[in-house]
């Protein structure tokens, strides 16, 4: 869960709605302009273009159904939400991309055992400019919402869509020097390059999902802003056993408030809901859970290596 990560739920959803329904449209329309290229162009780096938008639209509709299912409250059967949602279409969507590559690395082995030129290339490049500003003007305004929720999928999905453009340009490389130079082995050679590209694609949002699947720990500097935060309070001699982990849109914070032990159980619990409300401030879209400890009460602790410092 991201520090940066502002305003309601409400809010942050409908961002996230709306970046994830402009991903399937900018993904049908990249489909529809680059099969009409490809087929007049015969070209492989533009079937790689064209597969890629295919994967796009099929990761997009996916992601769009999982924000949906994230933003769903809390129910009987699932007490912390539908958060997880969220990174299971991320790691979904790094298995569309990765299979996207494999057909890519199929088609180019093809073209390199039998290299043809491709045919129409002005066509093919004016295609793809365009996908290159259309999918820029996508890009600028997912990283906008990334900015204001935090989401593991769009964020996902702003990688994806960040490397397209780079895929574009070098399908335009590719056809110029085809043309330019006669060589037929520029254009399978290109789509390879690009499978290899997309496959490190398919890496990064895959790592990002287990993150969250995995239960992974807030970063080390959110998690010293917590402690920070709760110990700031006058009536709290020390803070332990604090556990964080995130799921889709919102992030879990645990941990152990020592306090006076001669305190009344009311006002313990007057403290405790004071830090709550000061974390919930710093870290909006949390759940927070305190539990209260009389000072100096030793409890069992589980340490962790050397690799966890400042994490007990």
């Amino acid at each position: 869960m991201s520090t940066e990560a502002v305003g309601t739920l409400g809010f942050a959803s409908r961002l996230m709605k709306r970046a994830t329904t402009a991903s399937v449209a900018v993904a049908a329309l990249m489909i529809a302009i680059k099969l009409v290229a490809w087929i007049l162009t015969d070209s492989v780096s533009l079937l790689s273009s064209l597969l890629d938008s295919v994967l796009d639209a099929a990761a997009s509709i996916l992601n769009l159904m999982a924000v949906r299912q994230a933003f769903v409250p809390a129910d009987r059967e699932h007490r912390f939400g539908h958060g997880k949602a969220e990174p299971l279409a991320g790691l979904g969507q790094a298995a569309f991309i990765g299979g996207s590559a494999v057909l890519l690395f199929i088609e180019a082995v093809h073209h390199l055992s039998d290299p043809v030129l491709p045919a129409n290339s002005a066509i093919g490049i004016a295609v793809m400019a365009v996908a290159i500003a259309i999918t820029l003007g996508l890009v600028a305004y997912q990283r906008y919402v990334i900015r204001h929720t935090g989401s593991v999928v769009v964020s996902a999905d702003e990688l994806h869509y960040r490397s397209d453009v780079i895929l574009n340009a070098s399908v335009i490389l590719s056809l110029l020097i085809s043309t330019a130079t006669g060589w037929p082995y520029a254009d399978p050679l290109f789509g390879i390059a690009i499978g290899l590209w997309i496959i490190y694609g398919a890496w990064q949002v895959a790592s990002k999902a287990l993150v969250q699947l995995m239960d992974h720990e807030l970063p080390d500097a959110e998690r010293a802003r917590i402690r920070a935060i709760a110990q700031a309070h006058p009536e709290v001699t020390a803070v332990h056993d604090l556990r964080t982990r995130a799921a889709g849109p919102t992030a879990f914070i645990q941990v152990h408030l020592e306090m006076d032990g001669d305190m009344t159980l009311a006002h313990a619990h007057r403290v405790a809901d004071e830090v709550e409300a000061a974390l919930l401030q710093a870290f909006p879209h949390t759940e927070v859970m305190i539990h209260q400890d009389p000072s100096g009460i030793e409890e069992p602790r589980q340490s962790f290596p050397a690799a966890s410092q400042g994490r007990r």
